[in-house]
């Protein structure tokens, strides 16, 4: 039986072999037996700005600035055109997550931001990460991944970066200073 990782932050450890989640941080969307799904939290995508992504659905329509310049992150290698809307509090179309957060994926939350009805915190990634049966239990075996609670100040942080995979390990009371990259067994 697997154990339910949902609402989870996937914290990634210098046995991370994978380049493209080095020192990422991820909230686990769904787990299951048959796989799992989750957003990097702490990957800005260069250069893109909320406005731009607006506009490109025809919402770019009088943003206020701050609104505009909100960052959108990329929320892992899988499907990076399809966005999806993590957030708190406002019942929309979506899926129900642990701890009255929502993921949404309809241009209905697009449009509700761009008008500024939505909720009070949210994000908005490009993209998702995505696992098979099996896999991300494997990838914890072999110690690529530390998990913890989620913290909605650590999803929602303002300026995603680095700084929220530093967070995540004080979390679990870890120095990064600490970690290896070689696993062991005792």
């Amino acid at each position: 039986m697997t154990l339910d990782l949902t609402g989870s932050l996937l914290i990634a450890t210098p046995a991370m072999g994978d380049p493209r989640f080095v020192r990422s941080v991820l909230y686990l969307c769904a787990h299951s037996a048959e796989g799992a799904f989750g957003l990097i939290l702490n990957r800005p995508v260069p250069g893109l700005r909320m406005g731009q992504v607006l506009g490109q659905v025809g919402l770019g329509e009088a943003l206020p600035e701050a609104l505009a310049q909100r960052r959108v992150l990329s929320g892992g290698p899988v499907e990076p055109q399809r966005g999806f809307v993590l957030h708190d509090g406002v019942e929309s179309e979506g899926q129900v997550l642990p701890e009255g957060l929502m993921l949404s994926a309809s241009l209905d939350i697009l449009r509700d931001l761009a008008q500024g009805q939505g909720p009070g915190r949210w994000l908005l990634a490009l993209g998702y990460a995505g696992w098979g049966a099996g896999q991300l239990e494997s990838e914890l075996a072999q110690n690529a991944w530390l998990t913890v609670t989620a913290s909605p100040a650590l999803i929602f942080d303002p300026a995603p970066g680095e700084h929220q995979w530093l967070a995540a390990l004080r979390l679990l009371g870890i120095d990064p200073i600490s970690l290896s990259a070689v696993a062991g067994r005792a």
